[in-house]
């Protein structure tokens, strides 16, 4: 149990030393190659695609998270302890969520609209072409704030609970549902990927809420956090990406907006004066979950001996 207190340690402080290196021999990437391969709807008859899916979703999740097994289940203590924080830091992307934040930022600071526009494409899945600045800030700070449960908070919690191996299936899962959970051709082979990434986040979500709250009562903004939480985190399709949208934008007094789908915070201030807070709190959110973590993985021991 102790090690499992490092690791979540570990990992954190490797994803803000290393980052997400670009290589396409990268976990994620290969994961990623191997979900393009098989993840063609055009590959199978239309009456075949949702058992397709289903297959596919199982073996993709058992091929990625077969040698976080093997660490987890027959690698020496030593071994475990120095491999481990690599393998669960695959698997989450903190730094990497702020970085492509702040290169939206740059890119309108240093290039002007249209390159703002161009940084923000990168990010998103919206067409950028016609966004305003505050709309392109609302779409890099709106990824920011979603992605703290499925690429930060949901690993974590799934390590606490099943080890590697539980972090590694979830990030298989949630890639597939970032490739395939789409209502185009993708809608029947994405079904399965996608409505099991929503039950996997769940938790966390609700999870992240609560100790997001927790962060605005000790600075004295509980009341809006909570007030937009209640009014707009349905507004936002799905039922878990809305959560945090909701506690940041109340709790730092913004609005999050995609234009003509959902609107979500009171603009209070302009999230170009807010951008130093949202990042605030997506980091003391993290820090919270590991603090919680480590905590009960210390508890459990010290009760397991008593």
């Amino acid at each position: 149990m102790v090690a499992a207190a490092f690791v979540v340690a570990a990992a954190l402080l490797v994803d803000r030393l290393v980052g997400d290196p670009q290589s396409r021999y990268h976990p994620v990437a290969l994961l990623g190659r191997f979900i393009g391969w098989w993840g063609v709807p055009a590959r199978y008859p239309r009456s075949l695609q949702r058992a397709a899916g289903v297959a596919g979703a199982f073996l993709t999740a058992a091929l990625f998270a077969a040698p976080f097994a093997l660490v987890q289940v027959a690698a020496p203590l030593w071994v475990y302890l120095i491999i481990a924080p690599f393998l669960l830091k695959a698997t989450l992307a903190w730094r990497a969520l702020e970085e492509h934040t702040a290169a939206v930022v740059r890119a309108l600071k240093e290039g002007g609209i249209d390159a703002g526009r161009a940084s923000a494409g990168m990010m998103v899945s919206r067409d950028t072409a016609h966004l305003d600045q505050e709309h392109i800030l609302s779409a890099a700070y709106e990824s920011m704030t979603e992605n703290l449960v499925d690429s930060i908070v949901s690993p974590l919690l799934y390590f606490g609970l099943f080890g590697l191996v539980g972090a590694a299936v979830f990030r298989a899962v949630n890639t597939m549902d970032a490739m395939l959970g789409y209502r185009d051709e993708r809608l029947r082979l994405g079904w399965f990927p996608a409505r099991a990434d929503d039950i996997a986040n769940f938790i966390p979500a609700r999870l992240t809420g609560l100790v997001l709250l927790a962060y605005f009562a000790a600075k004295g903004r509980f009341t809006p956090a909570i007030e937009v939480l209640r009014r707009d985190a349905k507004n936002r399709p799905g039922f878990n990406g809305g959560i945090p949208m909701a506690v940041i934008a109340g709790g730092v007094g913004i609005r999050f907006e995609k234009p003509g789908v959902y609107t979500i915070g009171n603009p209070e201030r302009t999230l170009e004066e807010a951008g130093a807070g949202i990042v605030s709190a997506v980091r003391a959110a993290v820090i919270l979950v590991a603090i919680l973590e480590i905590a009960t993985v210390f508890l459990l021991w010290f009760m397991s001996y008593t």
